[in-house]
């Protein structure tokens, strides 16, 4: 942690000059001792200080200075640095200035220049302010920081990405502290415009996007080669085992994901049934253990990057992401899963990231602590997020549209479901509107048999009602199913007995596409059993074709 500052603002040279020694004497071995020759200066330094993170324990401002006056210097610092102990120079004993500094300002203390001697008139009292600032103040955080509203869908997707790229942070809501939203008003001008990500050097970045936050945190973002045995699309569990098996025999490999490794499984709060661990794994851990496994093989991870397309350019195989650049291999691997379907029921869309949230949102746990929440959805991932909650807020509500948790549901997480005391389930229901004015506060239900509708009031909604590929960037390139899942092997369409469109003599391999040397695993795969075990076998058993295919480059 950097030293907590000193700020001296005086626009007498002679007098800085002597402040700055005195303070100097005494004090650089705790603090680091500043200066500023103007108002404006003085206040450009407090803002860069606050961007930093780096904490004010005293003002020492000169009341009478041309640009403006000490006191109302020290009422704009205040804003960013509310904490810190003010201290008014004036050349002369002045009550009327103490006072309305005391009145308008808090001030702290007011001293008459000259001190000397310091040690009799000047330490005494800085000393005993100081100490009464240590005591109040807990030391600053250092790291990133997210300055936004807890009802900014932005600030949110901000909050997810940092957190399951497992990357430290503090979060800031503006709303409820007024220094930082000062702070990110001083920054931007403009507060529609959230979240304000700050990083330790003062920098920011404004509502960025993925990409644009994955660069700036230190996430590996541009490939580092040229050329590429396998590109692998999409960090969920099949490309992560893909990954894996690809580096550790001996290809070259990159691996791109637009948000963060583990994908959809990534978000679960806990896989009880995987295999090897009997007591579960939270899908963050499994992910993280994974993402370790493929950089010690040498896998490069490129995080934060979007794929926007693929093309075939004989024997090569390009994908585009979204920043324009290209990345040039033998062979890809699609494992780009599923995303979320979307609730569509009145106000979802308006509230969305205001309350209303797809998949587990981990980052709301703190958020939903001793309230009533809702759970969307019967299936085993809203099971595991209605347990998660549980332990969190007052009251869950499970909202289903079966008559009962089975099929739908695994056994052993219905049974623990219905033994958890703040679990409510309530079948036979879908979503019929949600309320909220900026925020989401109920949520209408209704009654698929009889029609009839009640209210719930809830402060967050968690949807977990089914998923789509992820696959859009290949519309047109690969064939595809009804349904968009990539279609591969034996199963790919044929005319006269033969793969459409297919021109090589032998048969496709397993796991390849439409394109010979496009493969694809996991969820995203039509046909493919959607469970995490079975994603990273598929990951696992491309590679084996993926190697078939190399021998014949």
């Amino acid at each position: 942690m950097s030293k907590p500052v000193i700020l001296a603002i005086d626009d007498d040279p002679a007098v800085l000059g002597a402040i700055d020694r005195d303070l100097r004497h005494q004090y650089r071995h705790e603090y680091r001792v500043m200066k500023a020759a103007s108002a404006n200066e003085g206040l450009e330094t407090a803002q860069a200080l606050a961007a930093r993170n780096t904490p004010i324990s005293m003002f020492l401002v000169d009341q009478r200075m041309p640009e403006m006056s000490g006191i109302e210097l020290l009422r704009e610092a205040m804003k960013l640095h509310p904490q810190s102990r003010r201290v008014l120079l004036t050349a002369y004993a002045d009550t009327e200035v103490a006072i309305q500094g005391i009145n308008e300002i808090g001030l702290d203390h007011y001293l008459m220049k000259p001190w000397d001697p310091p040690e009799l008139r000047l330490y005494p009292v800085l000393d005993d302010l100081l100490g009464e600032w240590r005591a109040r103040t807990r030391p600053s955080f250092v790291g990133i920081r997210v300055l936004g509203s807890q009802w900014s869908p932005q600030s949110f997707a901000a909050k997810e990405f940092l957190s399951r790229n497992r990357v430290p942070y503090e979060w800031v809501d503006v709303d409820q502290d007024p220094a930082a939203h000062a702070l990110a008003e001083s920054l931007t001008n403009d507060l529609t415009k959230l979240p304000v990500i700050v990083f330790p050097d003062g920098s920011h970045l404004t509502a960025p996007t993925t990409a644009e936050l994955a660069t700036k945190a230190g996430l590996h973002t541009h490939a580092t080669r040229p050329f590429y045995d396998v590109i692998v699309v999409g960090g969920g569990p099949a490309g992560l085992a893909n990954a894996v098996y690809a580096a550790s025999e001996g290809l070259h490999t990159v691996l791109v994901e637009s948000q963060a490794a583990g994908g959809q499984a990534g978000t679960s709060s806990m896989i009880e049934n995987y295999l090897g661990f009997p007591a579960g794994v939270t899908g963050a851990d499994l992910a993280q253990r994974a993402t370790m496994q493929a950089r010690k093989f040498g896998a490069e991870l490129l995080m934060g990057q979007e794929v926007v397309g693929l093309r075939r350019e004989d024997p090569y195989r390009i994908v585009k992401l979204g920043d324009g650049t290209e990345l040039t291999a033998y062979t890809v691997v699609i494992t780009t899963g599923m995303t979320a379907r979307t609730l569509d029921a009145p106000g979802v869309e308006a509230l969305n990231g205001r309350g209303v949230y797809y998949g587990a949102a981990m980052t709301e746990a703190a958020r939903c602590r001793g309230k009533e929440i809702c759970i969307v959805g019967g299936a085993n991932s809203a099971g595991q997020g209605a347990l998660f909650f549980s332990r969190y807020a007052s009251r869950v509500t499970m909202l289903i549209r079966a008559k009962d948790l089975l099929p739908m549901m695994s056994h052993y997480l219905a049974d623990r479901i219905r033994a958890t005391p703040n679990i409510d389930v309530v079948c036979g229901v879908e979503v019929s509107c949600v309320n909220g004015d900026g925020a989401l506060a109920s949520v209408v239900i209704r009654s698929i048999e009889s029609g009839e509708q009640r209210t719930l009031p809830t402060v967050a909604m968690f949807v977990f009602i089914g998923v789509q590929p992820h696959t859009d960037a290949f519309d047109g390139v690969l064939e595809r199913d009804e349904a968009g899942f990539v279609i591969t092997g034996a199963d790919l369409p044929k005319e006269h007995g033969r793969p459409r469109g297919w021109t090589l003599e032998r048969d496709p391999f397993m796991f390849e596409t439409s394109i010979p040397g496009v493969f694809a695993a996991g969820d995203v795969r039509a046909g493919a059993n959607r469970r995490v075990a079975a994603a990273v076998g598929e990951g696992s058993a491309a590679i084996y074709s993926v190697h078939r295919y190399l021998r014949t480059v």
